[in-house]
């Protein structure tokens, strides 16, 4: 017998996976930032699927998703700040190039 979350964690499953994917194996800046963003909705996905289909559903999910989505906001303003240093001292937006933290 299938539970009814068993979907829900397939795809927040294969989400993640993406987003590892994509955040290991890519080179620009903005590719990884994208990943690691994908990767935090797999994670919000299973949060508010576990609350709302608990044993006892409860807000306690969606909450937390609000302080992830939170998060990932102040995470993505901080990238997209360092990439763009990055690409005002270096010329270029591979993070490969941020090796040192010298001009």
């Amino acid at each position: 017998m299938t539970s009814v979350v068993t979907p829900y964690l397939t795809l927040a499953a294969i989400l993640f996976c993406i987003g590892l994917y994509g955040a290991l194996s890519k080179r620009n800046g903005v590719v990884v930032l994208l990943s690691i963003e994908l990767m935090l909705n797999a994670v919000n996905l299973n949060l508010v699927a576990f609350a709302k289909m608990g044993a006892q559903p409860a807000l306690t999910g969606q909450v937390f998703s609000l302080f992830t989505i939170t998060v990932a906001a102040a995470e993505a303003a901080v990238g997209v700040a360092i990439l763009i240093a990055l690409y005002r001292n270096k010329g270029t937006g591979n993070v490969d190039e941020m090796n040192s933290m010298k001009h």
